[in-house]
């Protein structure tokens, strides 16, 4: 009788996999800024050859010099821009410490890394896709516009991570603000350094960025933004803002979710974001062909995958 009665241990849920996955995806997405801070300030490059860490570093020593340059035009030397190691190792060492700007730089090359994947995989265009080519001969002159502008961008984006760079107009606004705190923060004249952030204030609009116009861009396609979640029609960019903003997760955390140790969480953002098991299964076999769905995931609702997503210790964003 007491076998009869004995508590039987259930399989799993699809909720109970998927949550295990996230709590280990949150638990490496807590550890991305110090490693990456003690990669960057290790000077034995041949121990850390990998190439995000190389585009992370090259990024942030580009925002460190574009910093310098300012200072430079300020004090009247624009013409030399001839910055000594030990100016911008100073400048790097002030910036690596704001973990936000850190994690923006790896999201950065996370995205281009994934752009180069889906081009050399599927023949994917790195800045012209199907859905872009379809915004530029929109019959709205706004859409069309905004379509063109991002086209550029694109382009630019795709050119300045070759050389692991990012411009400083290229930054979201909050971490534009932690660039300029760190620019504060240089041994320099008082009006010179404020002379630089005027400057740097003057040039900078967020709206023309590629962010900007990628947001921009999907929020004006309404309930047609549902053709952004597929990498494949949308491009890499335009599919992980649509994402971001459907699931309503940072942008630089759904960047992270399409890396290969972050698999529950790009499903649950899918889901959440409104997209059916089907066309899930589509986006794993374009970004993972080796991966398929865990058991019992047709059941799980956008609701509930919202909710383990709000859940997770990332879900609030950087």
């Amino acid at each position: 009788m007491s076998e009869m009665f004995a508590p039987v241990r259930a399989e799993p849920t699809v909720e109970d996999v998927l949550r295990v996955q996230l709590t280990q995806g949150d638990a490496v997405i807590g550890t991305i800024a110090p490693i990456l801070r003690h990669l960057l300030a290790n000077d034995d490059h041949s121990l850390f050859n990998d190439e995000i860490v190389a585009r992370v570093r090259g990024i942030i020593d580009h925002i460190a010099r574009q910093v310098l340059d300012a200072v430079e035009d300020a004090q009247g030397n624009g013409a030399r821009r001839d910055h000594g190691e030990e100016a911008i190792a100073r400048v790097v060492a002030e910036l690596v410490e704001r973990s936000a700007l850190l994690g923006h730089a790896h999201a950065q090359a996370l995205e281009f890394q994934l752009t180069e994947r889906l081009q050399a995989r599927i023949a994917l265009d790195p800045v012209l896709s199907p859905l872009l080519q379809a915004l530029v001969a929109s019959q709205d002159s706004g859409t069309a516009a905004s379509a063109v502008a991002l086209l550029a961008a694109q382009a630019r984006f795709v050119q300045a991570q070759r050389r692991m760079q990012l411009p400083l107009g290229e930054l979201p606004a909050d971490l534009f603000h932690e660039v300029l705190q760190a620019l504060r923060s240089l041994e320099a004249e008082p009006a010179t350094l404020t002379a630089a952030e005027k400057t740097l204030r003057a040039n900078y609009d967020e709206g023309r960025s590629r962010l900007g116009l990628l947001s921009r861009l999907v929020h004006g396609m309404g309930g047609g933004a549902a053709a952004a979640l597929d990498v494949s029609h949308a491009g890499v960019g335009l599919f992980l803002t649509a994402l971001s903003l459907g699931a309503g997760q940072d942008r630089d955390l759904t960047a992270l979710a399409a890396h290969e140790g972050q698999l529950a969480r790009l499903a649950l953002a899918l889901r959440a974001a409104g997209a059916r098991p089907e066309a899930i299964e589509g986006q794993f076999l374009a970004i993972h062909p080796d991966v398929s769905l865990p058991k019992g995931f047709d059941a799980l609702g956008a609701d509930r995958a919202a909710a383990m997503l709000a859940g997770s210790l990332a879900g609030a964003g950087r």
